[in-house]
């Protein structure tokens, strides 16, 4: 998940339910056999961790504090097509919407734990309705997927396993599959549950009660909230303040103001650019007018493992579940704009060879996902982060369109000019419109080498060719 959030790591402190479960691994390594994390876990590793447990200092300072009430927590669904749209499950149950497929699936959530949490909505039915035994609602298919071999083991060793296999679930294997549209069980057209077709997302509970009764619901023991109000979060950390916090809050604040201060040097004239580097980066400007779009927007899932997808393939297919008419409207030597954290989702690097496979040799956004990025970096896709420019785009066609709906992919004609050597970026809106500059970063010379030699790989195949020649002379 912290790569789902676009950051390149997460740390967080580790508690009793943590310990419980790396013993439990460590017990099950050192009595069976086939565990291969005989060697990676064991009691003696985990005394190690607990002997000096990770622990942010007591003065650490965070550049932003949440908290999140978990006593106002209610079970939510997010959708549809996105995890950042979510409505209380008793607020969308009342609706009725009638799914098509349902999936107890995934690497990271089909747990042992959490098959047991469906399976138990069937057997708390067949125990409510003993002359009926519970079945998948006519209509719709379910499929699961253990998230590991010993996962499913596990389950099939309490019977969970064979609980929703008798209620008419489909087994898949354990590990990836549909989540990035692999495999049997792929959503049609008009379904709920691709393009066209409609996807939420909800707990392994809800999901089998919505197997089971065909529509989105809790299972029957599920009593929606009273008095509820929504889910108390926020900044800091949602405890009274005191004097002794309040003070230092503004101590780090005040530190934080001085250590921006003191980084703020003079910027050098001009930029240390690399022989035959391009000094300038010009294009037209294809706005895709969408914040978070994610690397299965841009490149489908379905296509990800398909190693035998010619540059051209890659080219038609760039930004297919974005928008399908994205092929015929973008050009070579375009320059690619886009909304806040682009790029966000999976770190799959085709996101990155695509759009290059498109021909496109830069992307400009609002900011992007930092997996993404560094993709776009390693495989010599350039990008720069220009909330300014998003911006402006989106005045200025907002006010100049009586259509309502959104158009996903726009020839702007406005063109942008990257100088690099004077980083330095200029914006012209289209013929007879305005001009402006930004400054941008510096294109460090490293990466200037990385871009030149074709990507990371590249670069480092060209390094060891270089040392295995001096050895040799």
């Amino acid at each position: 998940m912290t790569t789902e959030m676009g950051a390149l790591s997460g740390l967080f402190p580790v508690d009793k339910t943590v310990e419980r479960w790396l013993r439990n691994k460590a017990t099950e390594a050192a009595i069976l056999d086939d565990r291969t994390t005989r060697l990676r876990i064991t009691h003696e590793k985990v005394d190690e961790l607990f002997a000096n447990p990770l622990r942010a200092d007591r003065d650490a300072v965070y550049a932003k504090q949440l908290y999140l009430n978990l006593d106002t927590l209610a079970p939510y669904v997010s959708g549809p097509d996105s995890v950042k749209v979510g409505t209380p499950l008793h607020k969308l149950a009342p609706q009725h919407i009638k799914i098509n497929r349902a999936y107890i699936v995934s690497c990271t959530n089909s747990r042992a734990s959490d098959l047991a949490a469906a399976a138990k909505v069937f057997k708390d039915t067949a125990k409510a309705h003993p002359d009926t035994p519970p079945k998948i609602a006519e209509g719709v298919q379910l499929y699961i997927a253990a998230a590991s071999a010993p996962e499913q083991e596990a389950a099939e060793a309490v019977g969970d396993w064979q609980t929703l296999l008798d209620a008419g679930a489909q087994a898949l294997p354990a590990g990836c599959g549909p989540c990035i549209g692999l495999g049997t069980g792929l959503l049609e057209p008009g379904e709920v549950g691709i393009r066209d077709a409609q996807t939420y997302l909800a707990s392994p509970e809800v999901v089998a009660a919505s197997a089971l009764k065909g529509v989105i619901s809790g299972p029957d023991n599920y009593e929606v909230p009273t008095n509820w109000s929504g889910v108390e979060y926020g900044y800091g950390t949602g405890a009274e303040p005191t004097t002794e916090n309040k003070l230092s809050n503004f101590v780090q604040q005040m530190e934080s103001l001085i250590d921006r201060v003191e980084s703020i040097e003079t910027p050098k004239s001009e930029a240390d650019i690399l022989p035959g580097f391009p000094e300038k980066i010009s294009g037209e400007i294809i706005f895709c007018d969408a914040d978070n779009l994610n690397t299965d927007g841009i490149y489908p899932g379905k296509y990800t493992y398909q190693d035998n997808l010619s540059k051209e393939d890659m080219a038609r297919v760039c930004m297919e579940n974005y928008d399908p008419q994205f092929d015929s409207i973008a050009r070579p030597n375009d320059i690619l704009v886009s909304g806040s954290n682009f790029g966000c989702g999976s770190s799959r690097e085709q996101a990155a060879t695509a759009i290059l496979a498109k021909q496109i040799p830069l992307v400009v956004a609002g900011s992007l996902g930092n997996i993404f990025s560094r993709n776009s970096f390693n495989n010599a896709l350039m990008c720069l982060e220009v909330p300014r420019l998003v911006q402006r785009l989106r005045t200025h066609f907002t006010s100049l369109s009586n259509d309502t709906k959104r158009q996903l992919t726009r020839r702007t004609g406005w063109t942008l000019t990257w100088d690099v050597k004077q980083s330095l970026i200029e914006v012209q809106e289209g013929e007879g419109g305005e001009t402006w500059t930004e400054k941008v970063g510096e294109l460090s010379r490293n990466v200037q080498e990385i871009i030149a030699a074709g990507g990371l790989e590249a670069w480092v195949k060209a390094e060891i060719g270089k040392t295995a020649a001096a050895a040799n002379t």
